[in-house]
């Protein structure tokens, strides 16, 4: 493409920099980044990065205030920005801030072609209220074109009478080299790691945050359900925090025999750890966009227990061949799941090698190409 990609998004998160340093490397692309802002302490406490940037970019000023389930997210500085930058494209994540529209607005305002990056999909149970839908609808319409993660999100983009092709995916992706040779390395000393984080022999896992739409307290019934023998041998881990997690901690202490430990909020150097010495990993929510945990566990070679509300369901999970799908908020479908697993070691063994064979397709270098591919039809229409 001539001219530059400018970027709009959220937050620097840590799992975006790689996707936007192999973007930057690629041939022919100009990248700028707009943030909204660098970090949401009120969900997570992520480190910021900013070594690891390859790539131009800008932070606005922001104010931000969360109330229940609303965020609200003010900026100052867009136009200023957008002008600086120069984009030939731009590339915005999501409808849902003040700073979206104005960036819609200031694309059409100077003939820049805009594109839309949709996670949506048609499993999310936060879609319904009325005013919402009409607001997306509004917004969808104005878009150049769509990027999407996968199937799911092309689905939703389809549900809204979207020209499949309009609609290009590129594949949500982790730094699969990162986690992969990190397992590896853990693996070397696995007991020196389980007794320095105080793990089960075995044991099941959930990383991310301890709220109920996650199906955090399905996951503890489900481990309560399995037989006393599979307790005694497989323990439960939950690496995250949230506003569920004193709740969860009394639901745990009422099952035994079981071993439940709660790891708390752990960066990104240190859930390889968790990763590597899991025997799987189980992601019961209810709704989720994507669900990039099952990317992580999957480059560490772990089978997986999906819900099929997730939005990766479509695309990572397999039933039967690297892992199994199950309903929201069906506790004796995830208990079966799991004491299938875990009564399984062989079964365990092809899905891990099946779940490194499919992730190596989810990289951050195909998320890049997926981009390419979406902007390069607009690049030159910039007037």
């Amino acid at each position: 493409m001539t001219g530059r990609l400018v970027i709009l998004t959220e937050i620097i998160s840590p799992y975006r920099i790689p996707l936007f340093n192999a973007l930057a490397a690629k041939p022919g692309i100009s990248l700028h980044v707009v943030f909204l802002s660098e970090t949401d302490p009120s969900l997570r406490d992520w480190r910021i990065y900013k070594e690891e940037i390859r790539f131009s970019y800008d932070v606005l000023p922001s104010w931000r205030r969360r109330a229940g389930k609303f965020n609200v997210l003010l900026n100052r500085g867009l136009a200023r920005a957008l002008v600086g930058a120069s984009p030939s494209v731009i590339l915005c994540g999501g409808y849902n801030y003040v700073a979206s529209w104005q960036a819609l607005l200031w694309a059409r305002a100077h003939s820049v072609p805009f594109l839309l990056w949709s996670e949506s999909n048609v499993q999310d149970s936060r879609r319904g209220h009325a005013l919402v839908e009409m607001l997306k609808d509004e917004f969808i319409g104005q878009c150049d074109g769509f990027v999407v993660p996968g199937q799911s999100a092309f689905e939703y983009l389809r549900s809204h009478k979207v020209n499949p092709d309009s609609i290009f995916i590129a594949p949500n992706a982790v730094d699969n080299e990162f986690f992969c040779k990190s397992a590896e390395h853990v693996r070397l000393d696995a007991a020196g790691h389980r007794k320095e984080l105080n793990l089960p022999g075995r044991y099941f896992l959930f990383v991310g945050r301890l709220v109920r739409e996650k199906g955090v307290f399905e996951f503890v019934s489900a481990y309560a359900q399995l037989n006393e023998r599979l307790r005694r041998d497989f323990g439960l881990v939950f690496v995250g925090d949230g506003p569920c997690r004193a709740q969860l901690q009394e639901d745990a202490s009422a099952v035994s025999p079981g071993a439940i430990h709660f790891a708390g909020f752990t960066h990104r150097e240190q859930l390889p750890i968790y990763y590597a010495l899991a025997e799987m990993l189980a992601l019961p929510t209810y709704t989720d966009t994507w669900g990039l945990v099952v990317n992580e566990a999957m480059a560490c070679g772990l089978p997986i227990i999906l819900s099929e509300a997730a939005g990766c369901a479509a695309d990572l999970v397999t039933a039967d061949w690297n892992g199994c799908l199950i309903s929201p908020r069906d506790v004796s479908s995830l208990a079966s799941a799991m004491t299938i697993l875990a009564t399984r070691p062989d079964l365990r063994r092809v899905m891990s090698e099946h779940s490194v064979e499919r992730i190596a397709q989810y990289s951050p270098s195909a998320w890049a190409a997926g981009i390419a591919r979406a902007v390069q039809p607009l690049a030159g229409k910039h007037d």
